[in-house]
């Protein structure tokens, strides 16, 4: 989706991930290569400052095998904990996004109470939010995305994750709307009006707020008279000029009903 890229969810995670970067002041690591990185036992505290040293210099791949190694080898560790978040972060960075679900997942389960929780769920968020394709593809990963966004507005709704939340929501039902419309313009090109209706009332009923309500009311303006009956071509039109009084979807929706059903009443 190329909507709402990575600028603002990094102004967040970077809050979040302060007290994380705190925590690494003092430790020196070692840059002995790839291969000495990801499979040498080390001491917790150089293991997850080498990590946290790949992440800032953009080898997120090699920074989330890092924090893994930190709660790999130190289970048990204060450090394995942070490193879980961390790690998710690095993945989402890599755009490793099923990792970065994955990790936070496992993070939640563990400590589903810890303060860093709504971290964990805004990260998981983000992830399905940044595979969302374009409307002609199966939308089941923008569901995912407004599923994982209202949990973080139900959740944690005084938040910052929330604030950023309920902007992306707003986004993801105008991209499912859009799909509805796409799929009802198809149908509606082939004659099937029926199915067309059922397309564009769902964008009526439930994505009314979407940039796509106006032309949803229009389209069912449209196949009521290709369907035969003009009062609800009548009705479509009245409510679109209601609510959307000016737009230019109610101006073709005027002239239709004039050309086609003038002088009948809406159903």
């Amino acid at each position: 989706m190329t909507t709402q890229t990575r600028s603002t969810p990094k102004l967040i995670l970077g809050a979040a991930l302060a007290g994380a970067t705190l925590l690494t002041a003092g430790c020196a690591g070692r840059d002995n290569g790839p291969r000495d990185t990801a499979y040498v036992a080390r001491d917790v505290e150089s293991l997850y400052w080498e990590a946290k040293r790949r992440l800032d210099n953009g080898q997120a791949e090699m920074a989330a095998a890092l924090f893994d190694e930190v709660e790999r080898q130190h289970p048990y560790s204060p450090w394995a904990r942070r490193a879980q978040l961390m790690g998710s972060f690095s993945y989402y960075v890599a755009q490793d996004y099923n990792k970065a679900i994955q990790a936070a997942q496992r993070f939640l389960q563990i400590h589903p109470g810890n303060k860093d929780a709504p971290y964990a769920f805004y990260l998981i968020a983000l992830s399905y939010y940044e595979q969302i394709s374009d409307v002609q593809r199966d939308q089941k990963i923008t569901d995912q995305a407004l599923t994982a966004l209202n949990e973080i507005n139900r959740r944690f709704p005084n938040s910052d994750y929330a604030a950023d939340a309920r902007l992306k929501i707003d986004l993801v039902r105008d991209h499912l709307a859009g799909k509805e419309m796409e799929i009802g313009r198809h149908y509606e090109r082939s004659g099937k009006w029926i199915a067309a209706q059922i397309r564009f009332q769902n964008v009526v009923d439930n994505y009314e707020t979407t940039s796509h309500a106006p032309e949803a009311l229009y389209r069912l303006t449209e196949t009521s008279l290709a369907l035969g009956i003009p009062a609800e071509a009548v009705k479509y039109a009245a409510v679109l000029g209601a609510n959307y009084p000016g737009n230019d979807w109610y101006d073709k929706a005027y002239e239709l009903v004039q050309d086609h059903a003038a002088g009948v009443n809406p159903s």
